[in-house]
This record gives C-alpha cells, sequence and structure tokens, in this order.
C-alpha cells in the first residue's frame, strides 16, 4: 500500500476551489481592464471627442454589467442612473442608460458594483473637465475679444478727438481769428483816419467776435447742459437746427428730471453726433424729430431726420462708414452705462438715431 505525504479533504473540492480562485482572479482582471482601458480613453478624451469617448465607455460598461447596449442622455432627462461631478454633493452632468438596469445596486456581485460605481465616477470627471476648460475657453475667447473691442474704441476715441480738435481750429481760423483780424484793422484805420473812418463800428464787430466765440464754446459744451439740464442742451440743438432751415419738431418730456452729469453727457454727445451726421448726409434742410422722455423706463432720446438717409442700407452695427464716424464710441459709452444704441436708415427715408438707458443704470 502506497501512503501520500500529505492528504487532501477531497480532490472534487481541491478543483472546485481552484476553478473558483481562477473565476474571480478572471473576475478582478476583467474589472481592471475595465477602469483601465475607459480610464486611458477618457483621460484623452477633448471637447471634440468627448460624445464619442462617452458612448463607447458606456456601451464597455453595458456588457460588463451582461446587457446589450447603452446611451448618454442628458442630465435633466430623468431616466437612467445619474454620472455626477466629483466632489461632495456633485451636480448630475449626464445620465446612463441601460435596458433592464435601473440602478447600481441592481448589478448582483459586490465588487462588479463597485467597480461600475467607479467607472462612473470617472466619466463625471471626464464631463466636468472637459465643462471646465470649454468655460475657460469661452472666457478668454470673450476677454480677447473685449480686448479687441477696447483697442478699437481706444482707437476710435483718438480718432474723434483729433477730428473736434480738427473742427474747432477751422471754426477759430475761419470764424473768430477773422473777425479778431477785422477788428484790429477797423481799430488801426480808426487810429490813422480818426473820426473820418467809415465801414462797421467796432463795437459791433467786437459784439460779433463775442457772439462767434460763444458759439464754438457752446460747441464743445454749452452751457445749458450744466446748469439747466439736458431738455435745454436739446432744445438749443433743435433750435440751431431751425434756424438753418429745418423742420424741427420737439418732444421732450420730463422738465422736472435730472439725470446725473454723466448720463446727461452721454446722451447729450449722442444727440450732438446725430446731428453733427444730419447737417454731413441729410443733403440740405428737412424734417427732424428730437424726441427725448427722461420719465419713461428706460429714458430715450430718439432723433430721426426725413433727408436722403445713407448711400446704402444700415444694417445692425454694419453699413455706412460715414455714417458710423464717432456713433462707435457712442455706443460704447452707452454700453458702460448699462444702455443701449441703435443707428439705422434706408436710402432716401433718413436715418434714426435711438439711446436707451434702463432707470436702474441711472
Amino acid at each position: 500500500m502506497v501512503t501520500r505525504p500529505y492528504a487532501l479533504s477531497s480532490d472534487a473540492e481541491t478543483v472546485a476551489e481552484l476553478r473558483e480562485l481562477y473565476r474571480a482572479s478572471e473576475a478582478r482582471a476583467a474589472r481592471l481592464r475595465l477602469l483601465s482601458t475607459s480610464g486611458r480613453e477618457l483621460a484623452k478624451a477633448d471637447d471634440g471627442t468627448l460624445n464619442h469617448v462617452l458612448q463607447t465607455c458606456a456601451e464597455r460598461l453595458a456588457f460588463f454589467a451582461g446587457r446589450q447596449s447603452a446611451e448618454i442622455a442628458r442630465a435633466d432627462g430623468g431616466r437612467g442612473i445619474a454620472i455626477k461631478a466629483p466632489g461632495a454633493g456633485g451636480a448630475v452632468v449626464a445620465r446612463l442608460v441601460i435596458p433592464d438596469l435601473e440602478e447600481i445596486d441592481a448589478v448582483p456581485d459586490v465588487e462588479d458594483r463597485e467597480a461600475f460605481r467607479m467607472h462612473l465616477e470617472l466619466m463625471g470627471t471626464t464631463i466636468d473637465r472637459i465643462a471646465r476648460e470649454r468655460e475657460r475657453s469661452e472666457l478668454l475667447a470673450a476677454l480677447q475679444e473685449r480686448e479687441k473691442r477696447l483697442a478699437l474704441m481706444l482707437e476710435k476715441v483718438f480718432t474723434a478727438q483729433e477730428e473736434e480738435r480738427r473742427r474747432v481750429s477751422h471754426e477759430l481760423h475761419d470764424g473768430v481769428a477773422q473777425t479778431a483780424t477785422a477788428l484790429v484793422r477797423l481799430l488801426e484805420g480808426a487810429e490813422s483816419a480818426g473820426a473820418a473812418a467809415v465801414g462797421p463800428a467796432p463795437k459791433q464787430v467786437a459784439r460779433g467776435l463775442v457772439s462767434e466765440l460763444r458759439r464754438v464754446i457752446a460747441g464743445l459744451r454749452p452751457t445749458l447742459l450744466d446748469d439747466l439740464g439736458l431738455l435745454a442742451a436739446l432744445q438749443s440743438l433743435g433750435e440751431g437746427l431751425a434756424a438753418e432751415g429745418f423742420a424741427v419738431r420737439m418732444v421732450l418730456e420730463g422738465k422736472n428730471a435730472r439725470l446725473a452729469p454723466m448720463i446727461e453727457t452721454a446722451l447729450f454727445r449722442v444727440a450732438q453726433e446725430a446731428i453733427a451726421n444730419i447737417h454731413k448726409h441729410a443733403g440740405g434742410p428737412c424734417a427732424v424729430t428730437i424726441e427725448a422722455r427722461l420719465d419713461d423706463d428706460p429714458v430715450v432720446l430718439r432723433i430721426i431726420d426725413e433727408g436722403r438717409g445713407p448711400a446704402v442700407p444700415v444694417r445692425g452695427q454694419d453699413g455706412a462708414t460715414g455714417h458710423r464716424v464717432g456713433i462707435d464710441v457712442m455706443n460704447e459709452r452707452m454700453s458702460a452705462l448699462g444702455g443701449t444704441l441703435e443707428w439705422s436708415g434706408k436710402p432716401g427715408r433718413g436715418v434714426t438715431v435711438e439711446a436707451r438707458l434702463p432707470r436702474g443704470s441711472l
């Protein structure tokens, strides 16, 4: 009789235990392959490939759970297993829809459930990461666009300043300087000719010089704007147009309403620019409406002319360049105050300029 150096309880039991250990080892290897493969793919995913990678991982997870298909649904879809962003109380960022599997606890094996949960965490982390990257990218693009707009606005501000200086220089040269020269010559002539001098009295020329200076000063910043407010300054602009032959209709409401100086200045500059463009482009005297409603919400300033309008239709922010000289600067100024400015017109049908400021921003 042959004796064995050691004894096993049963060959059958040993084989069964080995098979069980092998199956457990295979199951663990399968879980590791699932997490490793999906983890690599999710780590490489970007905004352009995210949907494809998520769908691939969802199908792989479905096969792992013994199902044939899966899909990724919207976070607010209401059906499927929630995929959450990382962290305590992470928001639901998507949902995993697998037929006949409504929750993780329906997965029978404990270790399989844990692997399933870890897989969902990887997917949630990736979705959250790419969402944050997208937000940063959009913010960076918005900042870059804002910088471009600020640079453009700065350029236009300098251009507008130079145009204003050029206009004042011409008016001083052609008006005030010429009148002052005439006054000097009259005074010199009076000194040399005595009482026999003929021509305009120096007193009249001096008065004309004062009037001319006041006109130039008013063009820079009317004292009415500081003393009596926006409506009085708009009234003065309208009267100036009427004196030039324009048929001016004024609707000025809110006589007792005084706005902040910065607001009144911004609205006055819009009106001033609109009237300057009427002089340039309307084609001569025409009907003009100046409307200001300071008691409304939003506060409204509207200037309409019935002149010949732009050479080409003005569409939103595009349109005839000549009509937009200075307007973009005014638009930026209104935007900075929380308001809006619209400029529209059609050939032969005039131009409308409308500024609006919500009372909450005043």
